[in-house]
């Protein structure tokens, strides 16, 4: 999602593996420091690249296309495609889904989204489910880092959601999901029709939420300014090569790396 045409709000660098049965997934924290290419902004003038640039700034520069650059420069892999969701195409989407199921272990009480949840199971609408997604402060340390934990445990729910309701072997229920979708993303030219859209989503069918494997990219605290995170350059390598390589993240590329300890909050 994206805070309405300034900054993005989360990133996520999606991998299917060869056999479309698993897929590992990459959460780019936001605040994340980079080296940021120059890129072309909305009127075709170049916005010059920048070195300790937080991640999300990228978007501001350029939107989706300078985002995908600054994301291939960092991992050295070319990205087929690029999905952009701002936070009203979101909610419309879960609510053509019917909403999504998530578990609470936690109760979790946001008085700035007036999300408020009891421990326990809830089916949540899309104004619920950005409210989520969006709450930092009253999970875990408050940081980025736990709420891309709460992000990555309700994308797993959203997948489960998606194959429980039969979406994947109901034409109708793909067709009206995918409609929904051409009116409630921005995606390449590559899938911008109800057509592509399906036919992209019938290449990930046979993936469950259960072989869905996420991970954040292994980043600690930036000594230079305690609100910024930088890559561990060593540790990031090792996520990026994997990738390339197609096999699955080690589990020592995360290793010692900062966490926001909200896991187990939502699943």
């Amino acid at each position: 999602p994206d805070e309405g045409g300034a900054r993005s709000d989360t990133a996520m660098v999606v991998h299917v593996h060869e056999g479309h049965t698993e897929a590992s997934v990459v959460s780019i924290p936001r605040d994340t420091l980079v080296t940021r290419p120059a890129c072309a902004d909305s009127t075709g003038a170049t916005v010059p690249g920048a070195r300790r640039a937080m991640f999300n700034t990228a978007y501001e520069a350029g939107g989706p296309a300078c985002a995908v650059k600054t994301v291939e420069a960092m991992s050295g892999i070319r990205m087929d495609h690029y999905i952009e969701v701002d936070f009203t195409g979101f909610k419309k989407l879960i609510d053509e889904l019917g909403g999504v199921e998530v578990t609470t272990t936690r109760a979790i009480k946001d008085t700035k989204s007036h999300l408020d949840l009891a421990p326990g199971t809830h089916t949540l609408d899309g104004e619920q489910s950005l409210a989520l997604v969006r709450t930092r402060k009253s999970v875990g340390d408050g940081s980025d880092l736990g709420r891309i934990q709460l992000q990555q445990a309700f994308m797993k729910a959203f997948l489960a959601q998606v194959r429980s309701v039969g979406v994947f072997t109901s034409p109708t229920k793909l067709l009206g999901l995918a409609d929904a979708a051409t009116k409630a993303i921005t995606p390449d030219s590559e899938l911008d029709s109800v057509k592509e859209l399906t036919g992209f989503a019938r290449g990930l069918s046979g993936i469950g939420a259960d072989k869905v494997h996420m991970i954040t990219l292994p980043v600690v605290y930036d000594p230079r300014d305690p609100n910024r995170v930088v890559p561990l350059e060593a540790r990031s390598q090792q996520v990026w090569a994997a990738l390339r390589a197609d096999r699955p993240v080690p589990a020592s590329a995360t290793r010692d790396a900062a966490t926001g300890r909200a896991d187990g909050v939502v699943r």
